[in-house]
């Protein structure tokens, strides 16, 4: 059976069980007895399993029963090449992995069909989590796949409308917190440590198993030849913390020969973790946390503690960027096709700073993880190439006109005219 360890001490202890959400305030690791004989073919594709997460099983709970898996076919992201945006970054070796393509619109659903799972498995009557929209999302689909209640906490004033309306339409009960995310979180963990439901935030253990699919996904589409970085977005340190761990745990079994340093970017408005880092993680202060990049507007991230092991086992790197470079970074990315949500954008906002700095070299393989579907926030996107959040650069502005061919045709004219139009 996996077994739930503190990663600091490596004990197990005793008041808390496999169920988890009820029991401990401390934050866990779940800890593997891997079968024997893994190898990189023992992952291929199959027919018989559509999800990119439970391909991966052995690695991420095998001891589970298959009857008892809660899926939607999440994964299978795809890992693109642009053009474009390997001349934004001036970054050759670029590629990016789009956690957008998931079944609720973000990542959030490869760790949600771990926790939930799991959490259903071990007798829990009722699921919650605080969420900034995705995880909301994330846990009202599975708990209504499952046919079990779901209690999401979000802040009223700071949910994107399409992440709401995604946990009203699944059948979440929604309670909408007069707070920020922070705010939420302290309210629904106190919740899970009563015993009334069990916690699916990033703080449950098995949500990390699952999001570690992102990284062995992405190896696999590598064909095992590791980058030189991933870099992603970083709020709650969820995915900080799994990306270490399947980084370990990828060169314990042998599946790949050398270790990606991982960099997390953080807006500059919600970046404890940033400034954390740039004092050698002596502490972790927590902020009020502000940001158009609602996803990551998280000013007290729970997987602190197991993040910093992350970087600095991978020598990695924690930077912010401001809200302005997000709408840029967001803006080139829409721009190539392949669409994001604000927070997914830091990530390449990041990946530009870093090779501005020279701390990623042109010749250097880097992946970005996108975490969220442009339409997770749409708003924010009309928002910028309407002008009003200041000065856009690359806005792109729609025109009404007349049903009249003539005033069309001198719409489209001035279009195209040098100058104007289109950035």
């Amino acid at each position: 059976m996996p077994r739930l360890i503190d990663p600091d001490t490596g004990l197990s202890p005793t008041e808390v069980t496999l169920d988890y959400g009820a029991h401990s305030h401390a934050l866990l690791d779940v800890e593997h007895d891997f079968p024997q004989g893994l190898t990189r073919q023992s992952f291929d594709p199959s027919s018989d399993q559509p999800s990119g997460v439970w391909r991966f099983a052995q690695l991420v709970d095998p001891e589970l029963d298959p009857d008892q898996i809660v899926t939607l076919a999440e994964g299978n992201t795809p890992l693109y090449r642009s053009e474009s945006l390997c001349a934004a970054s001036l970054l050759p070796g670029l590629r990016i992995k789009h956690e957008g393509h998931n079944p609720t619109g973000s990542f959030k659903d490869r760790g949600m069909t771990v926790a939930v799972s799991r959490a259903i498995a071990g007798g829990a009557k009722a699921l919650a989590c605080a969420s900034t929209g995705n995880t909301a999302a994330s846990l009202a689909a599975y708990a209504a796949h499952a046919g079990y209640p779901a209690i999401v906490l979000l802040p009223e004033a700071s949910t994107a409308s399409s992440k709401l309306a995604q946990a009203i339409a699944y059948g979440a009960r929604v309670l909408r917190v007069r707070g920020d995310f922070d705010c939420a979180m302290k309210i629904v963990a106190e919740l899970a440590f009563r015993g009334d439901v069990a916690l699916l935030n990033s703080a449950n253990p098995f949500r990390i198993e699952g999001q570690k699919t992102i990284v062995f996904e992405m190896l696999q589409q590598l064909n095992w030849q590791a980058p030189d970085w991933i870099v992603f977005p970083a709020g709650n340190l969820g995915n900080c913390t799994a990306f270490g761990k399947a980084l370990r745990e990828a060169l314990a079994l042998g599946l790949i020969d050398s270790v990606p340093r991982l960099a997390a970017v953080q807006a500059e408005g919600a970046a404890p973790f940033a400034a954390s880092f740039a004092r050698g993680f002596d502490r972790l202060d927590t902020v009020h946390a502000e940001t158009l990049a609602t996803a990551i507007k998280i000013g007290a991230p729970v997987s602190f503690s197991r993040a910093v092991r992350s970087i600095r086992e991978t020598r990695g790197e924690v930077l912010a960027v401001s809200d302005e470079e997000i709408l840029v970074a967001k803006a080139e990315v829409d721009r190539a096709g392949l669409g994001a949500e604000p927070a997914s954008c830091a990530a390449f906002a990041g990946a530009k700073k870093l090779a501005l700095r020279g701390i990623i070299d042109p010749e250097e393989t880097v992946v970005c993880v996108l975490t969220g579907h442009i339409l997770k926030d749409p708003d924010t996107t009309l928002a910028y190439h309407e002008g009003r959040l200041g000065e856009a650069s690359h806005a792109n502005q729609s025109r009404i006109v007349e049903p009249d061919l003539s005033e069309i045709q001198r719409a489209v004219a001035e279009w195209d005219a040098p100058g104007r139009g289109n950035a």
